[in-house]
């Protein structure tokens, strides 16, 4: 007769999930020892169950299937909980298969428990204890289920005298329900805001993750409104490439054209965002969202007219109506000039020879950066030149982010993760390790800072375990860089950022990954070339300036006063 373990591993396989992350132990021992007898699964160890967590929910970023992790009594599953709120917070369906104490001691305060429903209770769609063999397959239906409908992360425990347990005799199959057909915006609300776009005199669109299978309809909605469109981090997957109506982003990574098409606008249309700072939005505009989740109407701001549905379903309903194509290009026109002539300032500043050819080079390299140091510009241009067109790309939240965000172009077939809506460290490491396990021959590149690359530095040894060939590309300039700059436009002198790191090529080679330092701007084309040319896992250390200052796009008086004094401060003599 089969145990639960078996039920739970063989339900997971048949269901087509081929890998489960996570570190062994006790309460788990009855499920992985199933994994070992499954041939049609694999278990990948990692050195911190952090590292598990965010790896599967990278998984099911990228193929919007289950991602599975696993965490063992206490301590192991406790340490799963970063990554799924990552998780959570990204709507990646995940199955967390947590251990837990023999069911007798369950509220004895036994050695290791913890209350798994409690510390679950925020993260989790879904959160139940396996109590009794004959729950078994409808408790695993119900986690999977529910995490595909969140999407977000369900959570099983199962205590350590139940995995070996048999189920009943003549226990059914369990069933994966299929998933839901995308459905339209109801007619009447798509009629009111074709009403309003039909009246505007300037739109501008604001378009995100939610609208990725809808880049034809948005496209031809741009074009028939004659709209810019300012695109989401998350959203640059799908609208980077060939995008005549594209402003680039907003917020503390955006620059000074998409705040135009902002503050230009009369009518502002949301499609597939919840882009969350509110500081950013425009004020006194009629705005329209449309979102197939209702909970994100108006959430972020004021909304007169909702959509609630899928977003290509809904575009095209839109456009099937009476909106007339406009012929003035004016608002489209003074956006895209003022993007182009940003972005042309940008490209000066990834010359690795900018500092020493111009005279405003010069006298900004003596401000900002006497060391000599490679602007970290350099680098993610470089990156944009030889990675491979569906390269995938993992970033450590900070300014990896921002670099990633300006200079590397994600056309083709290449995709952006991050940790965009949790906001945490470390998370670019594992994110990849989690995506190359699911494709070896993609080239999938960890641009880490070294601040999260340290914090689950452990995990490069499993790439090398699992012989996983992710470049892990570190930009090291000794420092925790976002909370830097956060700290100086507050008026703040820095404090608490600067990291005593180790050589990190050489920690690299210790770990078995082939590594390599470059602290020369004239030599980092053929440092990243050499990276992403390795067959297996590699990384380079890239010493980068800690002085290099993202300017937001419209930035305040009050922030440069506040990093003047900062500065200031920061080079009187200390007390």
């Amino acid at each position: 007769m089969t145990t639960i373990a078996e039920s739970i591993v063989q339900a997971l396989t048949d269901h087509g999930v081929t890998q489960m992350w996570g570190v062994v132990g006790d309460a788990l021992n009855p499920i992985t020892d199933a994994i070992r007898h499954e041939p049609r699964a694999t278990w990948v160890g990692v050195r911190h169950e952090e590292a598990a967590a965010f790896a599967v929910g990278a998984q099911a970023q990228v193929t919007g299937r289950l991602g599975v992790c696993m965490g063992t009594v206490g301590p192991g599953s406790i340490h799963l909980l970063n990554g799924l709120y990552d998780a959570k917070k990204s709507h990646a369906p995940v199955l967390a298969i947590l251990g837990q104490v023999p069911s007798p001691e369950i509220g004895s305060e036994f050695f290791q428990e913890v209350d798994n429903h409690r510390l679950f209770a925020d993260v989790a769609v879904f959160s139940r204890t396996v109590t009794d063999p004959a729950q078994m397959p409808l408790l695993l239906e119900q986690a999977v289920n529910a995490a595909y409908d969140g999407p977000g992360v369900a959570v099983l425990t199962v205590p350590g005298d139940m995995g070996s347990q048999k189920l009943p005799h003549g226990s059914r199959e369990p069933v994966i329900a299929p998933p839901a057909t995308p459905a339209t915006a109801a007619a009447a609300s798509i009629d009111a805001a074709r009403e309003v776009l039909r009246e505007a005199e300037h739109v501008t669109l604001l378009v995100g993750i939610g609208a990725q299978e809808a880049r034809g309809p948005v496209l031809e909605l741009a074009e028939r409104l004659q709209a810019p469109m300012v695109v989401t981090l998350k959203g640059k997957d799908t609208f980077d490439e060939a995008n005549p109506f594209e402003v680039g982003q907003s917020g503390l990574i955006g620059n000074p054209a998409a705040q135009h098409a902002f503050d230009k606008c009369d009518v502002l249309v949301l499609i597939g965002t919840d882009f969350p700072y509110r500081e950013w939005y425009p004020e006194g505009k009629t705005v329209i969202q449309l979102d197939r989740r209702q909970a994100h109407i108006g959430r972020r701001t004021a909304v007169q007219h909702a959509m609630v549905g899928d977003a290509g379903a809904t575009v095209r309903a839109l456009l099937d109506g009476d909106l007339p194509a406009r012929t003035d290009t004016t608002h489209l026109d003074r956006a895209r000039r003022r993007y182009l002539t940003w972005q042309s300032e940008q490209e000066r500043l990834v010359d690795p020879d900018h500092d020493e050819d111009s005279l405003l080079g010069k006298v900004r390299s003596v401000l900002d950066n006497p060391e000599e140091l490679i602007r970290p510009e350099v680098v993610a241009a470089a990156l944009d030149r030889h990675a491979a067109a569906d390269a995938v790309f993992t970033s450590d939240t900070g300014m990896s982010t921002v670099w990633l965000s300006r200079f590397v172009r994600m056309t083709g077939g290449r995709r952006l993760l991050g940790s965009f809506n949790l906001g945490s460290m470390a998370n670019a490491l594992p994110q990849a390790l989690g995506v190359q396990a699911l494709d070896r021959e993609r080239q999938v590149i960890s641009c880490s800072g070294d601040g999260g690359l340290m914090m689950l530095l452990g995990d490069l040894r499993t790439a090398v375990t699992y012989e996983l060939p992710v470049k892990v590309l570190v930009f090291d300039n000794g420092r925790l860089g976002m909370v830097k700059l956060e700290q100086e436009q507050g008026g703040l002198p820095e404090f608490g950022t600067r990291l005593d790191n180790p050589d990190l090529a050489r920690v690299g080679e210790a770990m078995g990954l082939a590594s390599r330092q470059v602290s020369d701007p004239d030599g980092v084309d053929d440092a990243v070339t050499w990276l992403l040319g390795q067959d297996g896992p590699a990384l380079l250390d890239v010493r980068t300036n800690p002085e290099e200052i993202s300017l937001p796009p419209k930035a305040t008086v009050g922030q440069g006063w506040g990093f003047a004094i900062a500065k200031i401060t920061e080079n009187l003599p200390p007390r």
